[in-house]
């Protein structure tokens, strides 16, 4: 019995251990956890294999314009060789030379050309045919390969730019679950300073009661406060715990590490002053710059189908072995044969497609071109709005640390007032209450002036 407990001791120790080893301990920053979700995070992941995919399909682009070679060999056996009927070009030959020579038949007479000679029938080719070479295509001129070559770096610069796109909406994304989980810090002190506070309080109050001069009442009273602070600061803790999960599946991070924020968020670094770097240029947004290689692109489409009218030239060539025989096998003769051609292809008339395509493609073009104003349109709402917002949410946040630090000092000479009996614990618990109301509305405005100050710089295109 004693060496199975030993037994399961020690399997519960190995699978400790395994687990312990299993987890890792990550001390990020702000920045840190903006790389970690560079290098983890599925979507970033993802829009580089598109990049990934774009480069293939560029070599796919480029094979066009290099020499195609093939081997080829074979072997071929016709069970009936085909018979070929062909005009009897055999006996005219035969008679007029008897002919010519007063050559007679067996009765006497001269030997006359008939008039008719019929039809012979023959096979051309032997049972077995066998042929190895080597064949090479070599394109000269294709317009729509040549423009195909030209736009290869537009279209990795477009699948590029599609990927940064993705990784700021994430980093953004990752700065204010970040920030925020910072600013919860904050947070929890103030709920603990508020537990210290009533237990003090309520210290003192039960003291007062031993000596008459407080009511069981009152204790009572200060007790469900208490009691109410520490369950508000277990669901912060739980709040909290759940941003930092939400934050792991956002950089791609597994849940089961451990993580911890190395930076801090205050008042100071939220009111930095980015409103006075207001200025901004449309190109400064990812997604601007991303419309306009998408408009290069279209383009680029304009120039492939007004090319394709033009002729396309290509150059073809082959040498081959070929050996015939009656007989299976790879022994005796083998004959060479070899090809070279210039082959050029004029189109001429496509029943009007070509020109449908080139207009397609301009009207495509068009639509860039629109999409780029709308979106400079929509960028302007944008840093409009993310201007007010922060501006608001600054305000607000100035506000509730005023309303917070007077909630405070009402707090402190209520307590001061009761201690020289002139305030009841009434009093000290509403200036309790009122204390925590404020502190909760400056937590809130602290989150809402992260969030707003990161869609600024976010809108004006100086998210780093």
């Amino acid at each position: 019995m004693k060496q199975m407990n030993k037994a399961i001791l020690l399997a519960f120790c190995l699978l400790l251990t395994s687990l312990l080893q299993a987890q890792q301990r990550h001390e990020l920053s702000a920045q840190q956890a903006v790389d970690y979700a560079r290098k983890n995070s599925v979507q970033i992941k993802n829009a580089l294999i598109d990049v990934e995919e774009q480069a293939q399909t560029n070599k796919e682009v480029t094979a066009s314009a290099y020499p195609q070679i093939n081997g080829s060999a074979g072997i071929n056996y016709y069970p009936n060789v085909a018979v070929q009927t062909l005009p009897n070009f055999i006996s005219p030959a035969v008679y007029g030379v008897l002919a010519n020579e007063g050559v007679k038949d067996a009765n006497g007479n001269t030997i006359k050309v008939p008039s008719d000679f019929g039809y012979i029938a023959a096979q051309f080719g032997t049972k077995f045919s066998n042929n190895v070479g080597v064949s090479l295509q070599q394109l000269l001129f294709d317009g729509q390969v040549f423009i195909g070559l030209q736009a290869r770096d537009a279209t990795m610069q477009f699948a590029r730019k599609a990927a940064e796109v993705t990784e700021e909406g994430i980093r953004a994304n990752v700065y204010k679950v970040y920030y925020q989980l910072a600013a919860s810090k904050s947070q929890i002190s103030i709920l603990d300073a508020n537990i210290a506070r009533v237990q003090n309080l309520l210290n003192d109050t039960r003291k007062m009661y031993e000596n008459g001069f407080a009511e069981k009442l009152s204790i009572s009273q200060l007790e469900v406060q208490l009691s109410n602070i520490q369950t508000e600061r277990l669901k912060a803790l739980n709040s909290i715990n759940n941003g930092y999960i939400g934050l792991k599946m956002l950089i791609g991070m597994p849940v089961q590490d451990s993580l911890v924020l190395t930076d801090s968020i205050g008042y100071n670094d939220i009111r930095n002053g980015v409103l006075e770097a207001a200025q901004y240029n449309y190109s400064d947004r990812k997604e601007y710059q991303y419309a306009e290689l998408g408009k290069t692109l279209n383009e680029f489409n304009v120039r492939r189908y007004e090319l394709s009218k033009l002729p396309t030239v290509s150059l073809s060539s082959n040498y081959n072995y070929i050996r015939q025989s009656n007989t299976f096998g790879f022994g005796g003769k083998w004959n060479p044969s070899s090809l070279i051609g210039l082959n050029v292809n004029v189109p001429i008339f496509s029943g009007f497609a070509k020109n449908a395509r080139i207009d397609r493609a301009k009207l495509e073009v068009q639509r860039s071109v629109n999409n780029l104003e709308s979106l400079k349109i929509t960028i302007d709402a944008q840093v409009k709005q993310a201007v007010n917002n922060y501006q608001n949410a600054l305000a607000t946040l100035d506000a509730q640390k005023r309303n917070m630090e007077l909630a405070e000092t009402v707090y402190n000479q209520t307590r001061l007032k009761s201690q020289n009996g002139l305030a009841t614990n009434t009093d000290i618990s509403n200036a309790q209450n009122d204390l925590a109301v404020a502190q909760n509305n400056y937590i809130l405005a602290t989150y809402d002036a992260i969030n707003a100050k990161i869609d600024f710089l976010k809108a004006t295109g100086k998210l780093q």
